[in-house]
């Protein structure tokens, strides 16, 4: 498996990226994508892409830092333009932090949205990675007005009710889960995780956040913790884990165009470090 949703270019990983992914391989996860908050951010996580084969990486602008303009949207296009760049995002709305005001976070959302459809319209098609946290209700009907088809979206960090999934996969788009999923007391997100059906289902840390159990709490969460997240969901999902990797490898696959390294023998069996 590779973790579809962390944050490499965070000061948490500076200068060991290199042995944050040896230990996630070691783990049996392969491969990571590094997701951008803004247009520095996104050249940044280009630049580890290119210097890593199992790195790749998204470009855009995170709601929280949608007030930390002006935004390169040029520099954007240019990486979303790149091979190793596999996704737009992330991008949406968030109702929990109370800031950036909702004006500027509806403003740049819908501009980025715009900037998205012309970007497809000339040949940069890449899947939307979409932050939503307390935000569903208002997400879904911009989403449905824009030309961007909903199985090109992905709802990632999934930490809502079991309504809203429903709710998101009525619309069309996939659903990812972090280490919530693990915590004790987010049963409403385990409920979520349920219901939601194989192949609509991707598995991320959102590192250097959101440790799981076993090692909550512990800071940075790493890539190579993704696998404890994959191997709680198979067990509430009732599903091997054997069964389970490989159907979130395919979902993964398939989402981001991408091929999803092969582990080494025994790491999936290995303990995670």
């Amino acid at each position: 498996m590779i973790d579809t949703h962390c944050h490499l270019t965070f000061p948490d990983f500076a200068g060991r990226v290199d042995g944050v992914m040896a230990s996630a391989a070691a783990a049996g996860v392969t491969g990571a994508i590094t997701i951008s908050t803004q247009s520095q951010d996104a050249q940044a996580g280009l630049m580890l892409a290119e210097s890593h084969p199992a790195i790749w990486c998204a470009a855009g602008v995170h709601p929280l830092y949608s007030d930390q303009g002006p935004h390169d949207w040029a520099a954007i296009r240019r990486v979303a333009s790149h091979d190793r760049c596999v996704a737009f995002g992330e991008l949406g709305l968030d109702n929990h932090h109370g800031r950036p005001a909702r004006d500027v976070q509806d403003r740049v959302l819908a501009h980025q949205l715009a900037f998205i459809e012309s970007c497809i319209a000339d040949g940069i098609d890449k899947p939307v990675i979409i932050h939503g946290r307390k935000a569903v209700d208002d997400l879904l009907p911009v989403l449905r007005s824009s030309t961007i088809p909903p199985d090109r979206y992905v709802f990632h960090c999934f930490t809502e009710t079991p309504d809203h999934a429903r709710m998101v996969l009525d619309f069309g788009a996939m659903i990812s889960f972090t280490a919530v999923v693990t915590y004790k007391n987010a049963g409403e997100v385990a409920e979520a995780a349920k219901l939601v059906p194989g192949d609509r289902l991707m598995v991320e840390t959102d590192a250097p956040f959101l440790s799981p159990e076993p090692v909550r709490g512990r800071r940075p969460c790493e890539p190579a913790y993704c696998r404890y997240t994959a191997q709680h969901l198979a067990k509430i999902r009732g599903v091997p884990f054997a069964e389970f990797h490989d159907q979130i490898d395919r979902n993964t696959e398939r989402f981001f165009g991408i091929e999803v390294p092969t582990p080494e023998p025994g790491a999936l069996q290995a303990v995670i470090p």
